[in-house]
């Protein structure tokens, strides 16, 4: 097929914060580069979903006068609270014993997709184009291997593969570095760790699965700049997880739950476990009597330092969360994107100008203060492998008696996918039906995304084994597709007597966590037709 070709100096794939970071750092380092960045949502901001209290380090060193250039971070820390949280009642934890990596006191609570959005702006300002609804689907290599650009989304072709009439082919975006950029699990991001054995010699890659709701609240139950985290209840002391509660402006909560994938039990609903918690007398008191706005959901990666891959390779980086740069304890991922970004940027323009290799990459993140944040917080996830308890009085000990520096490193022994134990070992759960006014169903919290995907299109959930659902994930896991989705994208249904494993694909919100979970790693995700997904505002 003949497809039109556009060259750049950098094409960026992934119009999150770190591949924005990169793309006006290259602008700012040297204007005469021709960048460009590749979106696949239907505009900056609407696939971005993140809690989210920032630090802004790496935004004071990537535009040191935001406070000025009417940027969206406006709310202030003015208090911090952490519950343990029993069945019915809550113990207050002093937040002077909290290890310094999980105080905010300095931070802002804000929404992450509207900071995109002004990064964007930025961003064009300095002559960086940006193509929203444009999915990266496909990675091109030179005839010596070497990464050498993308191709986009074919447009218009049917779910049997045949042309519609509205066909328009995918376009050959060609650059002299590839950043990719995706997010978690990106799909491309997973295709070349895989190939140049990225993850060699590293520990598997951890993940969780993070719920958002936002809530208007009645006045006297607003605090503006309250940041409060929970552990406990609902979930057991061998599942790991835990909320968070952040009192933004115009008496808006930014509520949510991270529930990491490694869990065991395959009768575990994630989205049921969050509607549960705000049960709890603590959180109850603070929504009752308020008005859902927003859901969304999307997997998050939690490996930090021991999982990162190597992020480079020959004519292309990994930066971000597509690498793993999250910092699980702070529950934090936004700045350090922005820093690798940032390095991302400046180690391009040095190889660009001096034809330095782009291992130099490694070099100049060895050097920096991400790198420092990582490996200082390398220890806390895989503590959890022993339970909260344990968790949380190691954490206590590596983080505060030792400031990260421990003479030791623990490490991730599974892959989230390997840890579900037989459906017939596990403990049923049994859920209370939703109320509607505190907790809600799957179908009614999709809708609040605004999910669309053009109809007759191509399933963009794959299947390596269409088979095996019915007959081997069912019989042994229960089907844990139906409950660990937060979209209702997975179902078994019965036709004349016989199950059938339906696929809602029309649901799916992006957040890849099939991807992840599925015990046999039968559920490939790759990109539907640009635009399609949720359309978030301010999550």
């Amino acid at each position: 097929m003949s497809r039109e070709t556009m060259e750049y100096d950098v094409v960026i794939i992934g119009g999150g914060p770190s591949g924005l970071s990169t793309a006006i750092k290259l602008k700012q380092l040297n204007p005469e580069l021709n960048v460009c960045v590749l979106e696949k949502a239907s505009e900056i901001g609407a696939h971005i979903l993140s809690g989210n209290v920032f630090e802004t380090r790496a935004l004071d060193e990537l535009l040191p006068d935001w406070k000025n250039l009417n940027s969206p971070i406006k709310t202030k820390v003015s208090k911090e609270k952490f519950l343990f949280l029993g069945k019915n009642k809550s113990l207050s934890w002093p937040t002077w014993l909290l290890p310094s990596v999980q105080q905010n006191h300095k931070n802002y609570i804000i929404s992450l997709a509207n900071l995109c959005r002004w990064l964007a702006e930025q961003a064009e300002a300095l002559g960086v184009e940006i193509f929203p609804g444009f999915p990266a689907s496909e990675i091109l290599y030179d005839d010596k291997g070497a990464v050498k650009g993308v191709v986009t989304q074919d447009m218009g072709i049917d779910k049997e593969g045949n042309k519609k009439d509205s066909f328009e082919p995918g376009i050959e975006l060609l650059g002299k570095v590839t950043v990719f950029a995706e997010g978690c699990r990106g799909h491309l991001g997973k295709q070349l760790i895989k190939k140049f054995e990225l993850d060699k010699g590293k520990d598997p890659q951890q993940y969780g699965i993070g719920f958002k709701e936002i809530w208007e609240i009645n006045e006297e139950n607003h605090e503006e700049g309250l940041v409060m985290h929970s552990a406990g209840w609902p979930l057991d002391n061998d599942t790991y997880g835990g909320s968070f509660i952040y009192h933004a402006e115009n008496k808006q909560v930014f509520l949510g739950y991270v529930i990491g994938l490694d869990y065991k039990n395959p009768h575990l609903s994630p989205f049921d476990e969050f509607q549960r918690f705000k049960t709890h007398p603590s959180i109850r008191k603070i929504i009752e009597g308020g008005k859902r706005i927003s859901y969304g959901a999307r997997a998050l990666i939690e490996g930090g330092f021991q999982s990162l891959p190597k992020m480079y390779m020959p004519g292309a980086l990994l930066i971000g969360c597509d690498a793993g740069t999250l910092n699980m304890p702070k529950i934090k991922g936004s700045h350090t994107a922005m820093k690798s970004g940032i390095i991302a940027a400046e180690t391009i323009v040095e190889h660009l100008k001096s034809k330095v290799d782009l291992s130099l990459y490694e070099e100049n993140f060895k050097k920096s203060w991400l790198y420092e944040e990582l490996y200082k917080a390398r220890n806390v996830k895989p503590s959890f492998s022993w339970g909260l308890i344990l968790g949380i009085i190691f954490t206590g000990i590596d983080q505060i008696l030792f400031r990260g520096r421990l003479p030791l490193t623990l490490k991730h022994k599974h892959a989230d996918h390997e840890t579900l134990k037989p459906a017939n070992e596990m403990p049923k759960i049994e859920y209370p039906k939703p109320d509607n006014k505190i907790t809600f169903d799957k179908t009614s919290s999709v809708y609040l995304t605004g999910t669309n995907h053009v109809d007759n299109q191509p399933v963009h959930l794959q299947l390596k084994d269409p088979n095996l659902p019915v007959s081997y994930t069912l019989g042994k896991f229960d089907e844990p597709a139906q409950r660990y989705c937060p979209a209702g994208v997975y179902e078994i249904q019965k036709e004349n007597d016989i199950n059938k494993f339906v696929i809602n694909s029309q649901n799916c919100i992006h957040c890849k966590t099939c991807d992840i979970k599925e015990p046999s790693q039968n559920i490939v995700w790759v990109t539907p037709e640009g635009g399609g997904g949720p359309k978030y505002g301010n999550m």
